[in-house]
């Protein structure tokens, strides 16, 4: 047991040095998060900039996503080789020059290339900011330092569409990649200041071989996921190789992994019951929510027909909602365990989802409104602890990997939830005789007057009918989750590997 000398070093609040922390690698992850969300409303921007279809301008995004995925595996060990502090001063970096080199490029294709550049200086800034900010806060505090690692995850989706539809609007689509200029030179500076430095540990050689199988099939197999939408179909040419592919060296991995003594993730985390579980859970919940969330914005702008800086003042109830409940959440987790919070969250997404499955082609606002809020409330009650769940029970050598496992599944299950919902979207609009585009041109007043009388109301509610059945997929996915939830901890975890340590030794590691 944490000697009684020990015991003050770990205030039940999370003190000022800790909070400094977290000032750093918030500002970190705000910029990484941010950037999916303001680059999400820049894309009918960039196809006319580019003289480019809207499916060649999403791998702006999809790229981006394929770097996080690729460069993810690595953080764990290289924080252990170089140490996090220097490692998270380069990724700041490398995400600030992808920034600056994207707002100069001069085509489609060398925006995608500068984007996954971006994305594998942003890859790293979570998962090292949340191996950062446990090793500082202690075991016993995990459930507030994810409170706070949420923040990013609130203003994300809240800041994101405002930022990028105001940026275009008042400026140019430059803007939106030189705008993490002055903040990542901020963040540089601060992380140089604040951050301790931590010696590193370099004893486990490189799995060189685990790169090698991880890296590229992640990369693969998201690249064939990310492809259905634009192909259409699962029976591709394109979605089968590279997915295949991919999914071959993912399970080559595995067997590589099981059997060597430092891999480069650490699958014998998986022993641990309640990492499990906290993973098959946030699997489900988040290839829902993350898929779920993509389309809103979509519905708002071609469905309700509000200009992009619109629909994003329009989700910021969401954000509001998580702010409300994840602070409270985060301090409850540590005291009462995940379940019964996580058990709380869920059915709260379940009544707001609910209203978006019977959505029309003139819902109210307001409707709506409330329920982004209380699908936020829910939200603020289940992303942060189930993280929390994973991560609490790891010993202080393994939060980096069990990070960077979390990571992983996030990106993957987000990467999969956004083509699953694109595809059912695409399908149900398609049955209905429409498409994206045909659906957005009805608010044009030109093409509305050369309607017959009703067209234009009847295209808009069956298009609304094909968001409406799309939300219930996702809506069945949510109340899925709630199986596995059933199985976390419902009481607070009290962690047999960190138990006998000495804390103040852990907050130095």
């Amino acid at each position: 047991m944490t000697s009684p000398n020990a015991a003050p070093a770990v205030p039940d609040k999370l003190d000022g040095t800790v909070l400094k922390i977290a000032s750093v690698v918030v500002l970190g992850a705000i910029m990484s998060i941010l950037d999916v969300t303001v680059v999400s409303v820049a894309l009918p921007t960039f196809a006319t900039e580019f003289d480019s279809t809207y499916a060649t301008v999403a791998w702006t995004m999809t790229g981006y996503t394929l770097a996080l995925a690729t460069v993810i595996p690595l953080t764990g060990w290289a924080a252990d080789r170089f140490g996090t502090k220097r490692l998270y001063m380069t990724a700041l970096i490398l995400f600030v020059l992808g920034s600056v080199l994207c707002s100069f490029a001069w085509d489609i294709t060398t925006l995608i290339g500068f984007r996954v550049l971006q994305g594998l200086g942003g890859g790293m800034l979570m998962p090292l900011g949340m191996t950062i900010m446990t090793r500082a806060a202690g075991p016993d505090r995990v459930g507030r330092v994810m409170a706070v690692l949420g923040i990013p995850m609130l203003l994300g989706p809240i800041g994101g569409p405002i930022l990028g539809g105001w940026l275009i609007e008042a400026a140019s689509w430059h803007w939106i990649f030189l705008i993490n200029l002055p903040i990542g030179i901020v963040a540089l500076a601060a992380a140089f200041i604040i951050l301790p430095s931590d010696r590193p540990s370099p004893s486990e050689s490189f799995d060189f071989l685990g790169m090698l199988l991880l890296s590229p099939g992640l990369a693969l197999f998201l690249f064939g996921v990310s492809s259905i939408p634009e192909v259409g179909t699962v029976a591709s040419a394109r979605v089968l190789v590279s997915g295949a592919i991919g999914l071959m060296l993912i399970i080559a991995f595995v067997f590589h992994a099981l059997r060597k003594d430092h891999p480069l993730i650490d699958l014998r985390l998986f022993k641990n019951r309640q990492l499990s579980v906290a993973v098959i859970t946030t699997s489900l919940f988040i290839v829902a929510f993350m898929g779920a969330g993509l389309l809103f914005p979509s519905y708002f702008i071609q469905v309700g027909g509000h200009t992009t800086l619109a629909a994003g003042l329009l989700m910021a109830p969401q954000g509001i909602g998580a702010m409300l409940t994840m602070p409270v959440a985060g301090r409850l987790v540590d005291k009462i365990g995940p379940g019964k919070i996580v058990l709380t969250g869920l059915p709260l997404i379940l009544i707001g989802l609910g209203v978006f499955t019977q959505v029309a082609g003139d819902s109210p606002a307001w409707l709506l409104m409330g329920a982004l809020f209380v699908m936020g409330l829910g939200m603020g009650c289940t992303m942060m602890p189930l993280m929390t769940a994973a991560i609490v029970t790891l010993s202080n050598e393994q939060v980096a990997r069990g990070s960077s496992l979390m990571n992983i599944v996030q990106q993957t299950a987000g990467s999969i939830g956004t083509a699953v919902m694109s595809v059912v979207l695409t399908n149900q609009l398609l049955d209905r005789g429409l498409d994206n585009q045909t659906v957005a041109m009805q608010h044009v007043p030109e093409v509305a007057a050369q309607q017959p009388p009703g067209a234009v109301d009847s295209i808009l509610n069956a298009a609304a009918d094909a968001f409406g059945n799309t939300f219930m997929v996702a809506t069945v996915l949510i109340a899925l989750t709630l199986i596995p939830a059933f199985l976390l901890p419902r009481k607070k975890t009290v962690n047999p590997a960190l138990e006998a340590e000495d804390v103040p030794q852990i907050m130095m590691h």
